[in-house]
């Protein structure tokens, strides 16, 4: 698959595919006497090490030549003044109801004339690492915003010689044109003290307004690109995959759905002790074909957290870039980078592809098993649902916990639990696409589902130890679930330490609570934006019987 970049004289006007209003006032920018392309990641990284702030550090960054770097390179720091995550209250999305577009079009077309006395860097890069699903992305930013430039080119995929023959072959599908987005980090406005990001997802743009965050740039470039999978069949997935490799031809592949810190990346990228064989797609962002079950990885390189990972733990020899983390003079006087979060909550670092010596870019063995992780307190590490409404209407009200990757709204409880469906905060097209896609998985593809609770359960914490033990007797075969109480279509693998007591008439009523919060959710979605995220009436359905057979015990 690729996109539109060119058209013929007859292709271009009012209502033809490609020129919206928004998309016009952005693409328009790209061609002006101010823009400076940067075309290899060569030229990102000079502008990155010599922009103001940047702290260039002496960690070299491995095996660089190897991405498009120059073999002297070195890790490069920058940090974003107190922004150190996710707005999702600045999000605007053309299209679902209450959003002014005529309003935040003439922002736009303000935010970009403001820009006509600096240089403009524009940037393309592949979201997509295989012929099947690849589509181009431009990126247009001014001087001064050269970490964030750096970073998107790191963080998808640079125009390399061979991605660029990729290209080139890959199949072009239906009308869907560039991706475009404009970025101006430094942008302020009364209306928006949180900054805007704006996106028209039909027609493949954004502007994200006031955003120094790189987070904003990479989930941004990510909400339109799922958007435009899920317009060609695809399921889009904010989560992780991995190939368990288990000989004689036989494999097993898995796929984590969770928010960032629910445990998805250590999931996805655990080793096991060597027990496994494993292949790894991704762990954020990768896309499901409905009809064959095979999987594409959207991005070549990791942005993770550097909370769990000191200054010389062996997994930091892959960084490329850091954001948000101190540094300081190791005892040789060279510059280090400082992590574990005491300079601040999220700090971040591009890993590259060689942190998982075993990476692939597509897994074309069909997925085997979706899991979503939450943290629910009232959920047993794990348990099996076997009914596809079910199963998929469980993704649609995953409950977590908020994490320090997301900046909140004032007033916003931070230790509430939420709602996120399908773990994936970045989808702009209505629930109810997801909703079926994962349904049709397990339906007419098989594919297992189950959940499991890397939180804590009534009060005990859930080890990494018991959710990948799990994990492990699942992908063996060695699990042995049974029905759990009175549910028909939920089985329990009981985990040593975590054995839910359905008599314990205080669990049952907290377990009926968060069930009724989720039937709550899911009715509140037929009014709430105008009913842009109603599910069908089997949603509802599955969770009610679920509550049934629980009171009846």
């Amino acid at each position: 698959m690729s996109t539109k970049a060119y058209y013929k004289h007859d292709e271009i006007g009012a209502g033809k595919p490609g020129f919206s209003r928004t998309r016009s006032i952005i693409e328009a920018a790209f061609y002006g006497n101010n823009v400076v392309r940067v075309n290899t990641l060569k030229e990102a990284y000079e502008l990155a090490k010599n922009s103001p702030g940047t702290i260039v550090t002496d960690m070299p960054v491995y095996k660089g030549e190897e991405f498009g770097l120059e073999p002297d390179a070195k890790i490069l720091l920058f940090n974003d003044g107190s922004v150190t995550g996710r707005c999702a209250a600045a999000r605007r999305i053309a299209g679902e109801p209450g959003i002014d577009c005529a309003d935040l079009d003439k922002k736009v077309m303000d935010a970009i004339y403001d820009t006509r006395y600096s240089t403009l860097y524009h940037a393309e890069t592949y979201i997509g690492l295989d012929p099947e699903f690849m589509v181009k992305a431009h990126l247009l930013i001014p001087e001064g915003e050269e970490n964030i430039l750096y970073n998107w080119m790191l963080n998808f995929q640079y125009m390399s010689d061979s991605y660029v023959k990729m290209y080139k072959e890959s199949r072009p599908i239906g009308n869907e044109p560039d991706i475009y987005i404009f970025s101006s980090p430094q942008w302020k406005h009364p209306d928006h003290p949180l900054g805007l990001t704006y996106f028209n997802t039909p027609e493949n743009c954004a502007a994200l307004l006031g955003m120094r965050y790189f987070g904003e740039h990479k989930k941004g470039t990510l909400t339109i690109s799922w958007a435009i999978a899920n317009r060609n069949g695809y399921a889009s997935c904010h989560g992780g995959q991995k190939r368990y490799n288990l000989g004689g031809g036989k494999s097993y592949v898995a796929s984590v759905f969770g928010l960032s810190g629910s445990g998805k990346s250590t999931i996805t990228h655990a080793k096991h002790g060597g027990k496994f064989d494993v292949t790894v797609l991704h762990d954020d962002a990768f896309i499901i074909n409905t009809e064959t079950g095979s999987s594409i990885a959207l991005e070549p390189t990791y942005f993770d957290k550097t909370q769990d990972y000191p200054t010389f733990c062996s997994d930091n020899k892959y960084l490329i870039t850091v954001q948000n983390c101190s540094a300081t003079l190791d005892e040789n006087g060279k510059v280090v980078i400082v992590t574990e979060d005491i300079r601040n909550g999220n700090g971040r670092a591009i890993k590259s592809k060689l942190w998982s010596p075993n990476r692939v870019d597509r897994i074309t063995e069909p997925v085997n098993a979706i899991f979503w992780i939450m943290k629910d307190p009232t959920l047993p590490p794990v348990v099996k649902l076997k009914g596809a409404s079910l199963a998929s209407v469980m993704g649609a009200t995953l409950a977590t916990k908020r994490t320090t990757a997301e900046r909140l709204a004032p007033g916003v409880d931070p230790n509430a639990l939420v709602v996120e469906p399908y773990a994936n905060p970045f989808r702009t097209y209505p629930l109810a696409h997801d909703y079926e896609k994962f349904k049709k998985l397990v339906a007419e593809r098989h594919v297992d589902c189950y959940i499991i609770n890397t939180g804590d359960f009534m009060g005990k914490k859930v080890q990494p130890k018991d959710t990948l033990g799990i994990i492990e007797a699942i992908v063996e075969g060695k699990a042995q679930f049974k029905p759990w109480g009175p549910f028909s279509d939920i089985d329990i693998f009981e985990w040593e330490g975590f054995i839910p007591d359905l008599n314990n008439k205080e669990y049952k009523a907290q377990l009926l609570a968060r069930m009724y919060d989720r039937i709550k959710f899911v009715e509140s979605r037929e009014e709430a934006k105008g009913g842009f995220d109603k599910l069908p009436e089997d949603a509802l359905e599955a969770l009610k019987k679920v509550v049934a057979e629980l009171e009846k015990f």
